[in-house]
């Protein structure tokens, strides 16, 4: 039986060498960056712009997380990094926020 190939964007490790280049890191720098530094070798992002790897979800959240743009800029083929970099999107907006009531309305408690 053979065994299913994720799919891996075909633009992907262009973008992920230009991320790092642009932003004018070394690889241990990005991994730095990326707080990554204990879980992965500079040799695994070479893995990663080289296209030999295909990083994780992870690891793709963390360079957009760096290089400041969507994910989706990242894993969809159509779509381009901007010009420049770091990006102008702050993810913390996006970021639920924790709650400090009850899930639960007061209406529907029973107190």
């Amino acid at each position: 039986m053979a065994k299913n190939r994720q799919y891996t964007p075909a633009n992907l490790s262009a973008k992920l060498l230009r991320i790092r280049n642009t932003l004018g890191l070394s690889q241990s720098q990005l991994l730095r960056h990326m707080s990554a530094q204990h879980s992965h070798t500079a040799a695994r992002i070479s893995e990663y712009e080289s296209g030999t790897r295909t990083p994780s979800l992870l690891i793709l959240m963390a360079y957009a997380r760096v290089a400041r743009v969507p994910l989706e800029i990242l894993i969809d083929d159509d779509a381009v990094l901007p010009n420049h970099l770091p990006g102008d999107f702050v993810f913390a907006r996006y970021k639920r926020k924790q709650r400090t009531q009850s899930p639960i309305p007061a209406a529907a408690r029973k107190e």
